[in-house]
């Protein structure tokens, strides 16, 4: 009687109760206790590595469900509160300034570009049948503008003049709009005017009020002339004889958007914190200055750019809406962004599934330290403490586990119609289906009762038999409908209790490297 009251519960909320769509969540009560433990090693990773490169100034941080729980530097000139440029990692708050004006309805992703810069409108695309430029292109690096690095750069203080007779001469495509990954520095720059239009104030006022405000990032801005000279840091390059020469400072102007922000250690943590809070998906109110959803969609990957194998590492990696997306053999979810200008080198990088956030700022022309980053997450990793959430299985799970259980102790065509979708005899008949499963349990004898249902979603899962020749495995799969009803189930013996089976369509989702 219960498992037939769930299913009319949860039929009649057609599964849109809370309850039904438990979030994923830690379960490991010594986890932040040992990041917390690596902490002293890390600093000794970016200690070294800043001897190595020989960097005048390093600050890097730490992040931890939702807080900074770490800064330190390399020397006593530097701390939480100096401000370095980030560059290029300002391109995730200008994306975030778009997708608010999106949600807000002031704009669309798919508007074309000649919509807002009517320029666009003129210009020739570079093929008769390319599809038109639109705003999810320049956010996603696929707008077929040609990779400027280090042109762009020297842009940063380009006018509003300046742009518009650029775009009155054209711009020359490299390859067609959405085709291929093209990294533009132009693009984040078109993508301010399109901000400063559809929010009918500046780029940098609108970012300022709307984003960094809200987060309390007291002490980031656009323009390097607002931060007090106490806590601003000097930018310098590297000379072939060994010497430091002092870079001057790029003063803010039309392409602050791909490039201009200045901002502390003890903001950038609230920054990297906050992306962080968008996961897991739940049914808390919202208290960030963008949607949750939003924020996940920028980490998405849309733009893909390559695939990478060094030293039996393999990475792809692309670009989500103005931060770079990867997975390797560690995580199948990686998001960051790295920033260079001529006197700095910065990188942030975050794993959502795990709760934890790095980020290094250096005073060094284009000095990226993404390298002890990766470090870091190796270390973390080797603690122990670095656990992904973990998701418990959905109340439609459990009943329909204590089903199949029932079934395999012993086979009753009523409980079976019941559960079954529409496709589960169709494919295997009644027959064969208890012919295989008494061939199974022939070989591994008698079998506990079923452990917990470990959840790859929310619909699909596998609870695993401990069996006196062995364990088996049952996997299986519910179909979109009200109520959800079993519509794949296999039953498998296992060399190993630790084996995922998967779905007819393949292998659970996730990360699987081998050498």
């Amino acid at each position: 009687m219960r498992s037939l009251l769930l299913f009319g519960f949860c039929g009649a909320l057609g599964l849109w109760a809370s309850d039904a769509y438990p979030p994923p969540r830690f379960t490991q009560a010594e986890r932040v206790r040992k990041l917390e433990a690596a902490l002293p090693e890390i600093d000794q990773i970016f200690r070294r590595y800043g001897v190595e490169r020989k960097i005048p100034g390093m600050v890097w941080g730490v992040v931890i469900d939702g807080k900074l729980a770490h800064v330190a530097a390399s020397n006593t000139a530097y701390d939480a509160d100096s401000v370095f440029r980030i560059a290029s990692m300002t391109k995730s708050f200008t994306a975030l300034a778009v997708l608010k004006l999106r949600d807000e309805g002031k704009l669309s992703l798919e508007d074309p570009v000649a919509k807002w810069i009517p320029e666009f409108a003129r210009m020739e695309l570079p093929t008769r049948d390319s599809a038109p430029l639109r705003i999810r292109n320049l956010m996603s690096h696929s707008s077929g503008l040609p990779e400027d690095n280090p042109w762009g750069d020297q842009q940063l203080a380009a006018s509003d003049a300046d742009l518009t007779e650029w775009l009155r001469r054209g711009i020359p495509f490299s390859t067609a709009p959405g085709t291929r990954y093209e990294y533009s520095n132009y693009a984040f720059g078109l993508l301010g005017r399109i901000v400063t239009k559809a929010s009918r104030v500046r780029y940098e006022t609108y970012v300022q009020r709307e984003i960094l405000q809200k987060l309390g990032m007291a002490s980031s801005t656009l323009e390097y002339a607002s931060v007090p000279a106490a806590k601003r840091v000097k930018g310098f390059r590297l000379q072939p004889d060994g010497t430091y020469l002092e870079e001057a400072p790029l003063p803010h102007g039309v392409f602050g958007a791909m490039g201009g922000m200045l901002t502390s250690a003890n903001d950038l943590g609230k920054y990297v914190a906050f992306h962080l809070s968008a996961w897991p998906p739940r049914d808390e109110p919202e208290n960030g200055p963008v949607r949750r959803s939003s924020v996940r969609e920028m980490a998405h990957l849309w733009t893909p750019a390559n695939l990478t194998v060094r030293q039996g590492q393999a990475t792809e990696s692309g670009y989500g809406y103005g931060l770079r997306v990867s997975i390797d053999c560690r995580f199948e979810h990686i998001v960051g962004h790295g920033g260079g200008l001529p006197g700095f080198g910065s990188y942030m990088m975050w794993l959502p599934d795990y709760g934890v956030g790095l980020f290094a700022m250096a005073n060094l022309t284009y000095v990226g330290p993404s390298a002890p980053i990766s470090d870091a997450l190796d270390l973390l990793q080797k603690s122990g403490g670095l656990q992904r959430r973990e998701l418990p299985a959905s109340p439609i799970l459990n009943s329909m586990r204590d089903h199949i259980a029932s079934l395999w102790k012993a086979w009753d065509d009523g409980e079976a119609k019941q559960i079954a979708a529409m496709n589960f005899f169709l494919d295997t008949p009644v027959p064969q289906r208890r012919a295989e499963m008494q061939k199974l349990k022939d070989e591994v004898g008698q079998c506990s009762e079923p452990g917990p249902v470990m959840a790859e979603n929310w619909l699909r899962g596998q609870s695993n038999m401990s069996c006196a020749n062995g364990t088996v495995g049952a996997f299986f799969t519910l179909a979109p409908t009200t109520p959800p009803k079993l519509q794949h189930l296999e039953f498998r013996r296992l060399a190993s209790p630790s084996i995922r089976m998967g779905a007819p369509t393949g292998a659970p989702a996730g990360v699987s490297c081998s050498q």
